[in-house]
This record gives structure tokens, sequence and C-alpha cells, in this order.
């Protein structure tokens, strides 16, 4: 199975690819994976696009493209993947169709998390980290720490990053509206896409994800139904 998952930045594509990986057994490529990977290994496309990053500059789409390519390459991606993060605009979708066409293969479905703008707001704009451990990750409406600003793991300090005050998420939201929105048009012209409400809890969509991945009749390696739990 090749699935590309779409949705508003606050869907949470990232976790929802990550458990439906671990139920369908199949590998979950995030293009943010593909970047951290190959600049850790030195690679060429890693050097190039570091150097972007560096500047304050986009990855252009030929590097993200080239590192995609030879992820899927990879033994455990031939047959399948659940690719999160790319394509992100219209000519990504075009090189990523040509890029399996190649390999005899195409996309079996474009499953899209749908969230109204708003939720996507409130979920970005109040989450708030732990300044000792960065893995210590709180939100104020839906996880908010038992004391207002201190983290309840370490007592660390939470602050709020720079990219998820609400004036960068709706900043976020307009580059999303301008460049990858146009990605799930493209895709439902071809029939592909099959959209599933983002809202509630990450067990909630993620049952409803494997539904609408049976109801397709899709499936890749071997399917783990041994709890309910993703």
């Amino acid at each position: 199975m090749r699935v590309v998952l779409v949705g508003l930045p606050g869907a949470g594509k990232g976790i929802q690819a990550a458990y439906l990986a671990k139920n369908l057994s199949t590998p979950h490529i995030s293009t943010g994976d593909l970047f951290r990977e190959n600049i850790r290994q030195g690679t060429e496309l890693g050097t190039q696009a570091q150097a972007y990053m560096r500047a304050g500059q986009l990855v252009p789409d030929e590097i993200t493209i080239g590192m995609a390519r030879l992820r899927m390459k990879q033994p455990d991606a031939v047959d399948g993947f659940l690719l999160d993060g790319c394509p992100r605009n219209v000519f990504q979708a075009e090189s990523l169709d040509q890029l399996l066409e190649g390999n005899g293969n195409s996309l079996d479905v474009v499953l899209e998390l749908v969230l109204p703008q708003e939720e996507a707001v409130t979920r970005i704009a109040g989450r708030r980290v732990c300044r000792d451990d960065s893995s210590h990750v709180f939100h104020v409406t839906y996880n908010a720490p038992h004391e207002p600003g201190l983290c309840d793991e370490c007592g660390g300090d939470l602050y709020q990053r720079q990219d998820d005050t609400e004036e960068t998420v709706r900043k976020r939201l307009e580059v999303f509206d301008r460049d990858t929105s146009p990605i799930t048009e493209y895709y439902r012209l071809r029939s592909l896409v099959v959209g599933i409400s983002a809202l509630g809890s990450v067990a909630e969509v993620t049952e409803r994800s494997m539904v609408a991945l049976r109801e397709r009749g899709l499936r890749a390696g071997r399917e783990d139904t041994r709890d309910g739990d993703p």
C-alpha cells in the first residue's frame, strides 16, 4: 500500500502516520526525518539541504524528492509506505507520480485529515514546551499542567515556541492554502482522496483512518489486530 497523508498543520498527520504504520507494518516516511537522517549521515543531499536551512531558505523541491526517491528504494519501502510531509505542492505531487510510475507503481490512496482552521490555530497556539526537556509538551486547553507555567514531569519552565504563536500559525495556514491545499484537488480529480475527521482523540482518528483504508480494500504487510489500541 502506498499512502500519502494530507491535512492542515495541527491535524496530526505525523502521529497518525506513525500509528498507522505500526498497525499495518508499513514504513512511515516523514520528510522531517529524511532531512535529519541525510544531514546526520552527511549525504550529498543532506549537505545541500542543510545549506538552505542554515540560510533560512526553503529546501528546493528537487532535494526533497531526491531524498524520498532514495528512501523508497530501501527494502522495507519497496512494497509500500505512508508518506507524511511530502508532497507539499503540486510540483512535488507530479514528481512523486513520475517517480512511482518509473518503477511501475502508483499511489493507492490519499488520506485527508480534515480539521477546521480555527481548531488548528487552537491546537498549535496552545502548545507549551518544557525548556529543560523538549519532549515534555503540554497544552493550555487539552493537556494543561497541574501548575500553570511549570512542567509536571521535571518542574521546568514551560514556554511557547516562536513558530507556535497565533500570528505565526495563521501565516502558516495562509501558506498551506496557497501551496499545499491544491494538492488535495490534484488527487481528488483522480479519485484518490478519502477524507476523515481529525477531531477527537488520537485513537478515535486512527480507527477512522483504519476503517477508511479497509473500505478501500487496502492492506499493507500484516495488519496488527491484537488489541484495539494503535
